[in-house]
């Protein structure tokens, strides 16, 4: 079953809210930022070639391509809740966090560039 849209007003909120606060934002506040960042991409960058991942808050497929449907994806990017926050709204480059090791990304289709950043800050 999919899960239900995340409010647009809601997600916003939460997104500047951890824009204000960083490190200090509330646990259920920092997980509803990064899972309507990600709900976003998915939206602006439809598909399913590239799996998303920032545990422990979500996941999901997107850019058009090749779509995988079991096992291990072939292209995946995996990051922590800041860096994507940072990618999701521009604080952070793509360029410069792969090359600070903060996002691992695996694939050849594995590349954000483009389609971050998702949001504007408040």
């Amino acid at each position: 079953m999919a899960r239900a849209r995340i409010d647009d007003i809601a997600g916003r909120d939460a997104v500047a809210e951890w824009a204000r606060d960083g490190d200090g934002t509330a646990r259920p506040v920092l997980a509803l930022a990064v899972r309507y960042t990600l709900q976003l991409l998915a939206e602006l960058s439809p598909g399913g070639t590239v799996e998303v991942r920032v545990p422990p808050f979500g996941a999901v497929q997107c850019i058009e391509g090749p779509r995988h449907t079991r096992g291990t994806p072939p292209n995946v990017v995996e990051t922590d809740a800041s860096t994507w926050l940072g990618l999701a709204t521009g604080r952070a480059s793509w360029d410069e966090a792969r090359a600070s090791g903060r996002v691992h990304a695996s694939g050849q289709r594995a590349d954000l560039a483009g389609h971050v950043p998702v949001i504007a800050v408040r």
